[in-house]
């Protein structure tokens, strides 16, 4: 495309974007600079509503376009929601809140995803809760933009936010050094001067308007501009006249902006049904039909050049019969590129790495700092007079200083020493764990030296990327919230998360704006993810494990699809043009910049009461590192709270109480620290991973891995590792689980290329498993080839073609072969290995983390092995809800029966009891009690009668009230208040609950009135049981009788099924109705039997719906066919083979 020719310059000064500008601006930032450019612009401003989220895309696409040869100027700004004094509005704002808690209507919570009512801030705002005017603010260099930051940083705290971030002239004046100002748009500072005096007329419009001059400009002086627009509204006109009569009486200067909220012409109709995307499901005006032509809007908001400018002018001031003085118009569009060129320095923001100098003790340099604690740690691990130690040591603090990242890791080792006060961290995660650094200052917990983990793996001397240490703990939000509490809000700030229009939503939607059929955009929708899985996983010749395809696979690949917008074209365009546009605003999973004033150097935004970054960093976005913030990573990990709470049980069996949190330490630190187990314990082995106990044994909770493990019969910690590297979709699709088996259970078999060949690979039976085995064999047979090199060779293995990459990997190549060669190898032994380098390439694993996580599985196991009852125990507190039904199958299947739950008894973690073979179920584990409903019930317990549950004058009934109580009833958690006075259960929970009376003479009526109820019936016991407290009983569908008599008829459980038998028994639990491709139905029916392992799932292909019935909770014979690969099915009716046994 050639770039448009201008004749009479300009500049977009007013500018959204879709990355700040949700559900009113789309396109992101780089999308509209290049129009812009393309469009015959030098520059353009991005004015988001109320942030500058869009600031880190405009400052990598800026470079990018400099790299590229096009010369383009970003302006940094935004446009700001703004009060005249927020100290006024404040107490209005609390006085109508007050108002409205009195009605018991919920306040708004903050949020970093404001959306702009365009129709309702562009008129009168009498609701003092909505209340704000708009205000262009434009950075003219690094000090306007620090300033910038802060006021928007500002304008998100508390004080100053209902629904929209405000600022007021205070702030302005106390931050406006640097900061150019105009009045915006129809919803603007000068706007609302007229839209609220529009009744009372001309002189008080101007009146207001001439103290909003005075007021500017005594704090932005000859920088206050009034802004001029052009479009249809008449009452933009009316607005542009008062704002030439500013220019007239102050002498301002006024600017023509072109608003633009998408990046070319013809994406209206793509912004239009944006906008209603986002009012989607509310009550809203602009939830409605879309406009046939942008001639029924009233403007075009693209990103114009001045010949357009010109022409927009010209043409609505015609039609709507309004006149100007073409001079002054003409010269308020050029004044835009005087502005952008003469009057806003040519910058970027500061990508200085900001990290907190809080961690660094005083008096000392931060290397200084830094070794003196590495020498300590390994001084207190025994280390210090081990030459092998010492030297790594040195060599990992000469890159960190040479790097500049003392500080970085001083910041890491002050993160560990608040976590490790509060909970249990991991051994390690990533390939920080090869780190000796990492290790001596109890960051991570695996010695890197003992299991020839690579530091060049974690940093590399030659490498420019930051550090990244992911670091799991057992409370993320805890942690994160205490190091706010202690460091402040301003210095450890969580990371934001943009989330986007996904395909399958975002067909449905727009589908209803073009009154599509629900059916019809449903049979799309259902099945296209699924028609263009097999073919995408084809074209990247993945042949195992889950895969997602994008978004241009799933256009390519389903036919569904490519039929169904061929039909709508319409369609097709817009999810082509929306899909990806942001939705909203989250927060990472752990994910944290630390660093002193943050708010100084970033616009900060509050999303859900939280104070975020404004731009994220991730798999798929990288925006913090190159605006010179480091990311911490801060993960949650389950397995360390149950591992806390197994050591909790294990401490309170031995006499200890109520043991808190430091016994739990003392307790990991004598048995499970890495340092102190004793990791080849064969009995560990054996018992667990050869025997196939898996309750809750981290990384073996499903099948697949649970089948492998008992197949290879680990011996060791590299064993897991390995075990755990190959059971991903990559080895597996290469066939390198059975090749490894082979070679571990005939390692005699396995033939080595030589000793260095052997001794890198021989923990691994010959194989590549882990990627740092690549980078040292390449390191150890290459010619000069160092370790850091051996560590870009992994990445770039995979690189064809002749770009950078490329090139760096045939040097590599070179210097491998020449190595070989001079090594005594042949040439073409050489190249053979280069070879297997490459096709390990792709599933290679990181060796650092795969021995870190194997050691955590390896610490559940000894729980599991030597205090079984209190692992257990653990396991099912922590499981969450969806999985608790099987957690408790497994905990029966180990030999553990269950107790119900009683008021009484039950508390709020799983008790141990019947000498370690019985789990009394907790309160807490009932669905829907909550925990105040809890916290009654132990505070007033014992209860000896149902009457001192039901009028107690201490308990609060708001908390415990009728649908707790109902709860509690039925789930058998009140069976032993049930005395001889009730015909049954039944009759008990319909007199105390259901009729719930407010006196003891009404509960006595009550008994009278419900006597016949009596007891439950089978089927209704059933169901409360399993609904309520997330264990099914088994006993109650399945007779002792019943099971003897299948068992002498030699039908096994589904979970023992015999292929030559080709028969079951089974209980189903869920049925779900499903459709193939072609559109025929199946059930997919999850079942289960006594075994309580765990669900299986059967296919019945064939069947009809209307005739064909299967019921939940009862027991049936069945007739399934068994395949390795798909699992349990039938084919044909029902009544063939399934069989209702009682």
């Amino acid at each position: 495309m050639e770039r448009v020719k201008s004749n009479i310059p300009f500049v977009g000064l007013h500018a959204h974007s879709v990355a700040g500008s949700i559900f009113d601006a789309i396109g992101y930032p780089q999308e509209h600079m290049n129009y812009a450019y393309e469009n015959g612009c030098s520059a353009l401003a991005l004015t988001d509503h109320g942030n500058m989220n869009g600031l880190a895309h405009q400052v990598l696409h800026a470079k990018k376009m400099k790299e590229e040869g096009r010369e383009f100027k970003p302006i940094f700004g935004c446009e700001a929601y703004f009060l005249p004094s927020l100290e006024e509005w404040h107490a209005e704002y609390e006085d109508s809140k007050n108002q409205k808690s009195k009605r018991k209507k919920k306040q708004d919570k903050t949020s970093g995803t404001t959306i702009e009512d365009e129709g309702a801030s562009k008129k009168a705002i009498n609701n003092i809760l909505n209340r704000r005017r708009h205000l262009i603010l434009l950075a003219q260099n690094q000090k306007g933009l620090n300033n910038l930051f802060k006021i928007i940083s500002r304008s998100y705290k508390p004080t100053n936010f209902y629904r929209y971030p405000r600022i007021d002239y205070d702030l302005l004046s106390e931050h406006s050094e640097g900061i150019i100002a105009a009045s915006a748009c129809l919803g603007g500072v000068y706007a609302g001067d007229y839209w609220e005096n529009l009744e009372a007329g001309e002189e008080a419009i101007l009146a207001a308007m001439r103290a909003t001059t005075e007021k500017m400009m005594s704090i932005f002086g000859d920088r206050w501009y009034g802004e001029l627009q052009w479009n249809s509204v008449p009452d933009q006109h009316r607005l542009n006249k008062y704002i030439l009569k500013m220019r007239e009486e102050y002498g301002i200067s006024v600017i023509s902006t072109a608003d633009s909220h998408y990046p070319s012409p013809d994406a209206w109709k793509d912004r239009e049904l944006y906008k209603r995307l986002g009012w989607l499901g509310k009550a809203h005006d602009d939830a409605s039909e879309l406009p046939g032509s942008v001639d029924e809007i009233g403007y075009e908001l693209y990103p114009k050049n001045g010949d357009q400018m010109w022409e927009s002018y010209l043409k609505y001031s015609h039609d709507l019969g309004e006149e100007y003085d073409d001079d002054v118009v003409l010269q308020s569009i050029t004044e835009t590129h005087y502005i952008a060129h003469e009057l806003i320095e040519d910058f970027m923001p500061s990508a200085e790495v900001r990290l907190p100098d809080f961690v660094v003790p005083a008096g000392v340099s931060e290397v200084a700092a830094l070794t003196k604690m590495c020498i300590e740690g390994l001084r207190t691990k025994s280390l210090s007079e081990n030459d092998i130690y010492v030297e790594r040591l040195k060599k990992e603090l000469y890159v960190i200083k040479d790097r500049g990242f003392s500080k970085y890791f001083l910041t890491m080792n002050a993160i560990a020493d608040v976590a490790n006060d509060l909970m249990l961290t991991g051994t390690g995660r990533g390939s920080a764990a090869g780190s000796l650094v990492a290790y001596v200052l109890g960051i991570t917990q695996i010695d890197p030296i003992k299991y020839d983990l690579q530091f060049e793996r974690f940093l590399r001397s030659d490498a420019t990327d930051y550090p990244d240490i992911d670091y799991d703990v057992a409370e993320p939000m805890a942690l994160k919230q205490k190091l706010i509490d202690e460091w402040g809000e301003d210095c450890v700030v969580p990371i934001s998360n943009w989330n986007t229009l996904q395909l399958r939503s975002l067909i449905k939607d727009i589908s209803k704006f073009y009154g599509i059929p629900f059916m019809e955009v449903n049979s799309v929708t259902s099945k296209m993810i699924e028609e263009a899985t097999g073919l995408a996983k084809k074209k990247h010749g993945i042949k195992a494990g889950v895969y997602n395809p994008t978004f241009k696979e799933v256009m390519e690949y389903s036919d569904s699809l490519k039929k169904f917008l061929g039909k709508y074209p319409n369609i097709k365009t817009h999810v082509e043009s929306l899909c990806g546009q942001v939705r909203s605003c989250s927060r990472h999973a752990g994910g944290v910049v630390i660093a002193e004033d943050l708010n100084n150097y970033m616009p900060l935004i509050n999303s859900g009461g939280v104070t975020q970054t404004p731009w994220s960093e991730g798999q798929n976005v990288r925006h913090l590192e190159p605006m010179g913030f480091i990311k911490y990573d801060l993960l949650g990990l389950a397995t360390l709270r149950t591992i806390q709470g197994a050591i909790y049980h294990v401490l309170k069996s031995q006499g200890i109480e109520e043991p808190n949190y430091q016994q739990i330490k003392d307790f990991y630190q004598a048995n499970l620290h890495p340092d102190r187990i004793d990791l080849n314990d064969q009995d560990v082995y054996k018992n667990i991973f050869h025997k196939g106990k898996w309750a809750g044994i981290f990384q073996f909770t499903e099948d697949n891995a649970q089948a492998f493990c008992r197949k290879i019969k680990p011996t060791s910690i590299i064993d897991l590792a390995a075990i755990t590297s190959i059971q991903r979709p990559g080895p597996l699709s290469a066939g390198v689980d059975k090749d490894y088996f082979s070679a571990k259970t005939s390692p005699e078999n396995v033939k080595y290329v030589n000793e260095a060949h052997k001794s890198v690979t021989r923990e691994t039976y010959g194989f590549l498993i882990f990627q740092e085995q690549i980078a040292m064999l390449a390191h150890t047979l290459g010619k000069n080839l160092s370790l850091d090199e051996g560590n870009i060779l992994r990445k770039v293995l995979t690189k064809k073609g002749t770009g950078k990459a490329a090139k760096v990997k045939n040097t590599l190549h070179r210097k491998f072969i020449d190595g070989c060669v001079e090594k005594g190898l042949k040439k073409s032994t050489g190249l053979r290995l280069w070879d297997t380098f490459e096709y390990f390439s792709g599933y290679g694993f990181n060796k650092s983390h795969a021995v870190c996580y194997s050691i955590l599985s390896f610490q559940c196991a000894w729980l599991l092995n030597y205090h079984p009852a209190a692992w257990v125990a653990a396991f099912l507190d922590k499981e969450p809800e969806d999985r608790k039904e099987k957690a408790i199958n497994i905990a029966k299947s180990l030999g553990y029966s269950i107790d119900e739950v009683d008021i009484n008894k039950s508390g709020t973690v799983w008790e141990i009891s019947g000498g370690g073979k019985e789990f009394i179920q907790p309160l807490t584990s009932l669905k829907g009690l909550g925990d105040k409903a809890v916290e009654q019930i132990l505070n007033n317990r014992p209860f000896n009668t149902i009457e001192d549950l039901l009028f107690n004058e201490n308990i609060i009934y708001s908390k415990l009230n009728k649908k707790t109580l109902d709860v509690l009833a039925r789930s058998g958690a009140l069976s032993g208040l049930v005395d001889d006075r009730f015909t049954g259960a039944k009759h008990f929970w319909s007199a105390a609950i259901v009729d719930r009376p407010k006196t003891k003479k009404k509960f006595l009526q009550n008994i009278e009135a419900y006597r016949g109820e009596g007891e439950f019936t089978n089927e209704e016991k059933i169901h409360n049981i399993a609904s309520l407290t997330g264990m099914f009983p088994t006993a109650m569908v399945m007779t002792d009788d019943l099971i003897n008599k299948l068992d002498e008829m030699m039908v096994p459980p589904i979970s023992h099924y015999d292929s030559d038998l080709m028969v079951a028994w089974l209980i189903p639990r869920n049925v779900a109705l499903k459709k193939t491709k072609s559109g025929k139905s199946y059930y997919q029916i999850d079942v289960i039997d006594n075994t309580n392992s765990s669900t299986i799932t059967i296919r019945c292909w064939g069947i009809d719906p209307d005739k064909d019935k299967i019921y939940v909770n009862r027991p049936y014979l069945v007739r399934p066919k068994y395949d390795s690969q798909w699992g349990f099915s039938t084919n044909g009716r029902l009544a063939k083979t399934w069989k209702i046994l009682a």
